[in-house]
């Protein structure tokens, strides 16, 4: 199993010329909220695994499993677990690459990003972690996010270094990263690409953090806006760019409901710090897709993120909020509550039938 040093090397080795700038911002720490305020949300705890973190939980089509990202002292990997309680199912993938690639194919297979055979790629694999491993594409360039669509083209984020920073050191960002923060990368320009199958590419729009829709035929995405960060959402080939949310603020992370009339994200709308985004407090809110009834999901002093809903309209997401004894269900008495990130469930009523929603254009 890679070490947690290794798991620094998210993206893909870039040319020399920034290979080290992009090592020191790489390095990352997991830091635990220092807030002793107590939850004042309804959010249950669902993961606590004594001495690990779980983060970024995403569903399986069916629902019946959740895959997150697990870290537990230097390792780290991908892991399956059961969506109704929490409890393990299996590890994935230790592969350093999936970490920040790793997403559901169907209900029985996941796919990522990997350098297995000598080159970046991304590759299938059934989700019980056995068994065969097929390589889908390779792709060029510093590449992460992808998002395989139903042609076999696929939608990811490609890094490319600013002129006025490809040779410095920039050993402040260090310090100012961690495992929460998923969608800043200083010193690069990010942008929205579609690899087509037969090898081509095309930027779609400069952002981060795609998503696509349930029925395949959008992306939601955060792009930045000064010092603030908007969801915008597009067609998967770039056309009608739509924006949907405007504040003073930085809005990241969007998912869609699966009935794809709202976008779940993480925000810093309640208590900005524009200068220090990676200060809390961090919520889940939720929009409809014509960016109208913003409603806050999450209210924590910690931070919360990495949000996917269930058909029922149950939300999982990852948070280091602190952790109440009545919360603490699945460590035994001898064992100090869990710090640091774990996986929590709230219910919304997103989903209600009698909710009035949007439809989407076509």
């Amino acid at each position: 199993m890679k070490t947690l040093f290794l798991f620094f090397l998210i993206v893909a080795a870039p040319p020399l010329g920034y290979a080290n700038s992009l090592l020191d911002w790489m390095q990352t720490h997991h830091s635990n909220s220092e807030t002793t305020a107590s939850a004042t949300d309804a959010a249950q705890l669902l993961t606590i695994e004594p001495g690990e973190q779980e983060m970024f939980p995403r569903l399986s089509p069916n629902g019946l499993f959740l895959m997150n990202i697990s870290y537990h002292k230097e390792q780290a990997w991908v892991a399956r677990r059961y969506s109704e309680n929490g409890d393990p199912a299996n590890h994935i993938t230790d592969d350093i690459r999936a970490l920040d690639s790793a997403a559901w194919h169907d209900d029985s297979h996941v796919y990522f990003l990997s350098e297995r055979a000598g080159a970046l790629a991304l590759w299938e694999k059934i989700a019980d972690g056995e068994g065969m491993q097929r390589r889908i594409q390779i792709l060029k360039g510093v590449i992460t996010q992808p998002i395989l669509l139903e042609d076999h083209s696929i939608i990811a984020v490609r890094l490319t270094p600013k002129k006025s920073q490809q040779n410095q050191h920039k050993k402040k960002n260090a310090a100012n990263s961690d495992t929460f923060n998923n969608w800043s990368f200083p010193g690069f320009h990010t942008h929205i690409i579609r690899f087509n199958s037969d090898g081509s590419a095309k930027v779609l729009a400069e952002g981060t953090n795609p998503s696509l829709s349930p029925d395949g035929k959008w992306i939601a995405f955060s792009m930045p806006v000064g010092r603030s960060m908007h969801l915008f959402r597009m067609h998967v080939d770039g056309s009608e760019l739509i924006q949907v949310t405007d504040s003073r603020s930085v809005d990241i992370q969007p998912t869609w409901s699966p009935d794809g009339q709202w976008l779940l994200f993480t925000s810093n709308r309640i208590k900005p710090d524009m200068r220090h985004p990676e200060k809390g407090p961090w919520d889940i809110w939720s929009i409809d897709i014509s960016g109208r009834n913003l409603m806050q999901l999450t209210q924590d002093a910690g931070r919360d993120g990495g949000a996917t809903m269930d058909r029922d309209g149950k939300v999982y997401f990852h948070s280091d909020r602190k952790i109440r004894r009545s919360h603490d269900q699945k460590s035994s008495e001898s064992t100090a509550p869990g710090k640091g990130f774990h996986i929590w469930t709230i219910t919304s009523k997103l989903m209600n039938p009698q909710t009035t929603t949007p439809k989407h254009s076509d």
